[in-house]
């Protein structure tokens, strides 16, 4: 396969001309007198404000998707030097939103580290953080099939092989808490052990992105190892937020509990769906309309003030059409009800038979006072509570991306398919950040 190297560092930087806000080439937030830092995500998260005053520490990103690790790792003062994805449509996103960033698109099996080490112009040992994780269909208790026939499921050992020759001081996996189980655990095992055989000390959590500001019920596991040094316990973020989200998966590993909860000292409450949503403009099913849209109200919640700082308008807000049977069918939903509100005359056969316990969130109309749905690949009505809570439509790309925590002046490029997907495979921006403070809390007291 032809490995593409995408250069688009001629393209402006469209955020540094916005008014009130200054950027450097790199797009990372100056201090503004006016608005919050990116960083800090105002009291979305209860962290010092981040991307300012540091010194950079660089980061290499594999298996990149879109960018949404490496957009929190930005906010925690990483600059990502390489990226590496395999889908050319989200490798030109990454690349629009991380323009000083080398990315290449190619089945990182053909990839060459020491290459990359050489036109990165970096030695071994010298890089902070090498990120990423192994494509999660595999291991996802989601997926059909779980199998190690699976070739996604050894994808790992390509990381491991950039982990060995790039050498960095620290390294972070993140993947769905599904791979604790696999294979009864063997998956897990092997990441580890072989971590330890390049000389990281390496432990692994699970943590849910609502406790840490994201307004959405969604897990990630995170395997962090340090080279040379045991694992603190502080290098993990602890929840700063309370959050009615309970695991639906194994939360053990040899005999130990690996999800991070609140403690009864966390007062902050989850960000709502209505906070993430409520300032983007009304649409029509189907309607398209500018390509950037102005915001329908000032911004009513720090989220929402966050979410804004730097963009100079809504990308990627255009509606979905909808058939007429489905449009049929939203008009009974209420906010927060789901298919058992639909007549059974107009269901889908299949559901007819359903119980009603089950699939509760399936032709869901979000709550405004709760957490969105784990935001998947597409907003398909038929998987989850996709519509919209008081208009009659599904999801936006752009309101996937609020849910996800992705701050307004990221653009996904390329299909409305295939910025869903984007989206929907992406690790929460909120999430990516309070890791990368930690790592970076730590990796700054080694120095």
């Amino acid at each position: 396969m032809r490995t593409q190297v995408f250069y688009f560092l001629s393209i402006p930087d469209r955020r540094k001309w916005y008014t009130g806000i200054g950027f450097s080439t790199r797009g990372v937030m100056k201090k503004s007198p006016k608005e919050p830092t990116a960083g800090a995500a105002v009291d979305c998260v209860a962290q010092e404000c981040t991307g300012v005053g540091y010194d950079k520490l660089r980061m290499v990103d594999l298996f990149a998707g879109a960018g949404g690790l490496s957009e929190g790792l930005s906010m925690a003062g990483f600059e990502s030097l390489f990226a590496s994805e395999i889908v050319p449509a989200y490798a030109r996103t990454y690349q629009w939103n991380h323009s000083r960033a080398l990315v290449q698109t190619a089945d990182i099996r053909e990839l060459d580290p020491v290459k990359v080490m050489r036109e990165l112009d970096i030695r071994k040992g010298d890089l902070d953080l090498i990120a990423g994780g192994p494509p999660c269909q595999g291991f996802s208790i989601n997926a059909p099939v779980r199998s190690t026939q699976d070739h996604r499921n050894h994808l790992f050992k390509e990381y491991l092989r950039f982990v060995e020759a790039f050498a960095p001081r620290a390294v972070l996996i993140e993947n769905v808490p599904g791979l604790v189980s696999f294979e009864h655990g063997a998956t897990l095992h092997a990441i580890l052990e072989a971590l330890a055989q390049l000389g990281y000390g390496a432990d692994v959590h699970i943590l849910g992105a609502a406790y840490y500001g994201v307004p959405q019920m969604r897990w990630r596991t995170i395997i962090i190892g340090l080279r040379g040094k045991i694992v603190p316990a502080y290098a993990f973020p602890e929840p700063v937020r309370h959050a009615p989200i309970r695991p639906n998966f194994t939360t053990v590993f040899d005999g130990r509990p690996l999800v991070k909860t609140p403690t009864p000292e966390t007062a902050a409450p989850f960000t709502t769906v209505r906070e993430a949503l409520s300032d983007l403009p009304p649409l029509a099913c189907g309607e398209k309309g500018a390509p950037v849209k102005e915001y329908a109200t000032p911004p009513t919640c720090d989220y929402q003030r966050w979410s804004r700082t730097g963009s100079g308008g809504v990308y990627n807000h255009e509606a979905s059409n909808l058939s007429e049977i489905n449009l049929e069918r939203l008009k009974h939903i209420k906010p927060g009800g789901n298919w058992t509100d639909i007549p059974d005359s107009i269901l889908p056969a299949g559901m007819r038979r359903a119980r009603k316990s089950d699939h509760t969130k399936r032709y869901g109309r979000v709550d405004p006072d709760g957490l969105g749905s784990t935001i998947l690949t597409k907003c398909d009505p038929h998987w989850g509570a996709y519509f919209h809570y008081n208009q009659e439509r599904a999801f936006t790309v752009r309101e996937a991306a609020r849910i996800q925590s992705f701050p307004d002046h990221f653009v996904f490029t390329g299909t409305m398919a295939e910025q869903f997907a984007q989206v929907g495979n992406a690790v929460p921006p909120l999430l990516a950040e309070s890791v990368g403070l930690s790592i970076r809390n730590v990796l700054q007291e080694v120095r």
